[in-house]
């Protein structure tokens, strides 16, 4: 009996745990909802086919010393946030490079993410967005494959880049728009502003 009770208290425990965790995980995140919607054939088609481009993330800057500049530089600004050298390096170099084939401005996306999870990969909203860019998981059955795991930062942030692209495209490139859709809260201006003001404090570059 005393080793059954011993045995239930310890399942709480852990199960108390994991409620703290994942409360921790998700303390950080902005409790928006990006919106399921049917997307025209075409539109799931370039979606899919940008989401499963499989090249080797790199820097993508006019000259080799542009590129060492901006990474020199905003490795120095994310230490504190991930310290650890590697991970940071090959961060920032997938968000460089993700932002840029999707024809985003990579000084936003990094705004966009500390706004979103706080730079932290297992980041799990309220509503249940996932990731770095808390990406809501239907996004992976409509344009991805099971296989796809929102914890990993290069699916976060290639389905993250992904679905901004979309958005903007929707919006015509009015960004102030297309943040609000992705967080869902368009025609707020609470989401769009805080990232923007990410953007423009912690993030600008010349």
């Amino acid at each position: 009996m005393q080793k059954l009770t011993k045995n239930v208290t310890l399942r709480q425990k852990l199960l108390m745990s994991s409620f703290v965790l994942l409360a921790l995980f998700a303390k950080d995140c902005i409790a928006g909802r990006q919106e399921k919607e049917i997307l025209a054939p075409a539109v799931q088609t370039a979606m899919q086919q940008a989401i499963n481009d499989s090249r080797e993330p790199k820097l993508i800057f006019p000259t080799k010393a542009e590129g060492d500049a901006w990474l020199t530089e905003m490795m120095r600004r994310l230490e504190k946030r991930v310290p650890d050298e590697f991970m940071r390096r090959r961060l920032l170099t997938m968000v460089q490079y993700e932002a840029s084939r999707a024809g985003l401005d990579p000084q936003m996306v990094l705004g966009l993410i500390q706004v979103e999870s706080g730079f932290k990969k297992y980041a799990i909203s309220s509503v249940g967005a996932k990731g770095l860019m808390q990406v809501m998981p239907f996004w992976v059955k409509q344009i991805g494959n099971e296989n796809h795991n929102l914890f990993d930062e290069a699916t976060s942030l290639r389905f993250g880049c992904t679905i901004l692209r979309h958005y903007l495209n929707i919006e015509k490139g009015d960004l102030y728009r297309a943040l609000g859709r992705y967080n869902g809260s368009l025609g707020k201006p609470e989401y769009p502003n805080l990232v923007l003001g990410a953007w423009r404090k912690n993030w600008s570059w010349p």
